[in-house]
């Protein structure tokens, strides 16, 4: 929503918003001169509004949402302004994925911004080459994160689609892994005949998601069967890969990075799919790539406290925590502790099993209440789900678990990496054994 306000501000709207706290997302908004209240009240929503806009996380029985009703003043989600946004420009991009998105979208934001093509970027973390979430440009570049979530990314009208992965998750809103495919599909669909769907080779059944599409249609992976694939990948000290990139019709290349992980290759090579497709230098590609430093969230250095490196990551679902703990293992370490915060009730219950066998690549763990996001309290208990529970099946895989106390603080030694670990507010424990 930040990035949306900066992006309407930009362009001469007169913008206003509310907030439960205060952030440095919020800070960056009264920086420019953006009204935020703190604390949704119906007193907020005042007559003179054209337009309000809204997120998944707003209920009808908001105050605010309240409000517009009973003003009668138009509102579109989210989603749907994004969509309105995107159709401003010649050529809208947009990241969609269960995982990587951000990561993704920001590699491409430094990509084009290399290429000297003046985007304009929404992207769902900060991004340290624009110092914040969004950049106005001016030209017909348009680049954003296409979430699934409540089928957000159906109100998108992209010519460049790309399709990192697609897992079963966000429970509270999809029946199964069918219904979710089921929408990446609708997505793929909305791409124009003279527009490209760039997809991960590897996502199982991968043809019945891109069988009868009118675009052209460009495939990433692992292994040869696709269009861009990746050879001989090693890692220096610190966890960094670079690989051999292969491309059907061109000369090998290698690139390197400064993000950890394999997971982070495959980031990539979409993005360099993308950059290709639309005519970027490739030396300029491969620039861009070695200078990126990832965004906020992302396997992010915090500092280091007595000789304990605390690195924290957004990681929330057991594909992104095993990946989140495959980097750690090559990264300089001791003994890894990972602080994790599981993210709603909905999916704590629905991935139990797959979050713990995931948490036991970490030496130690150490659990958070569970972070309920959008549902109520109440929900845990009807549900039968707690971080108790997660506990004891971690325990039961014959790794050790704690639930959060002073354990932490008393054990965590002079060489160890801890990682705090989720979604919602766990950052902070890091920063406050730092001091920061």
């Amino acid at each position: 929503m930040s990035s949306l306000a900066k992006i309407l501000h930009n362009a001469g709207f007169r913008v206003s918003g509310s907030d439960a706290a205060k952030s440095a997302y919020t800070n960056m908004l009264e920086a420019r001169g953006i009204t935020v209240f703190y604390g949704q009240r119906a007193k907020n929503i005042t007559d003179d509004i054209d337009c309000a806009v809204f997120t998944s996380a707003v209920h009808e029985d908001n105050p605010e949402y309240v409000a517009l009703k009973e003003k009668k003043i138009p509102f579109l989600t989210r989603a749907q302004l994004m969509g309105q946004i995107m159709k401003n420009y010649e050529t809208p991009i947009a990241v969609s994925g269960t995982h990587g998105k951000t990561t993704t979208t920001s590699m491409i934001g430094e990509i084009l911004l290399k290429a000297g093509l003046d985007p304009t970027i929404s992207v769902g973390g900060i991004l340290k080459t624009i110092n914040g979430n969004a950049r106005v440009g001016n030209s017909g570049y348009f680049l954003a994160e296409a979430d699934e979530y409540t089928n957000s990314f159906l109100n998108f009208f992209p010519k460049i689609g790309i399709i990192l992965n697609i897992e079963e998750d966000h429970p509270d809103f999809f029946k199964d892994i069918s219904d979710i495919r089921h929408s990446f599909r609708k997505f793929a669909e909305l791409i124009p005949q003279d527009g490209c769907l760039i997809i991960n080779n590897s996502i199982p059944q991968r043809a019945e998601l891109t069988e009868g599409l009118s675009c052209r249609v460009v495939t990433f992976g692992p292994d040869q069967d696709s269009d861009y694939y990746p050879l001989d990948i090693t890692y220096d000290d610190m966890g960094h890969p670079s690989f051999t990139l292969r491309c059907k019709g061109r000369d090998d290349r290698r690139l390197s990075l400064k993000v950890c992980g394999e997971h982070n290759v495959m980031n990539a090579i979409a993005a360099v799919a993308l950059a290709d497709l639309i005519s970027v230098d490739e030396s300029l590609t491969s620039d861009a790539l070695a200078s990126f430093r990832g965004t906020d969230r992302r396997f992010e250095y915090k500092g280091t406290v007595d000789g304990i490196t605390v690195i924290d990551d957004f990681a929330h679902h057991p594909t992104e925590i095993e990946a989140t703990l495959k980097s750690a293992l090559k990264y300089p370490h001791n003994r890894i502790w990972c602080v994790f915060q599981p993210h709603t009730f909905t999916r704590t219950k629905a991935l139990l099993k797959e979050t713990a066998q995931a948490l036991t690549l970490a030496d130690n763990v150490v659990l958070t209440d569970i972070y309920p996001s959008r549902e109520p309290i109440s929900l845990g208990a009807e549900l039968g789900i707690s971080s108790e529970i997660l506990c004891g099946e971690i325990r039961a895989l014959g790794k050790d678990c704690r639930y959060f106390s002073t354990f932490l603080l008393e054990n965590c030694i002079k060489g160890d990496l801890l990682i705090t670990m989720g979604a919602g507010d766990v950052h902070k424990i890091g920063e406050n054994l730092l001091g920061i």
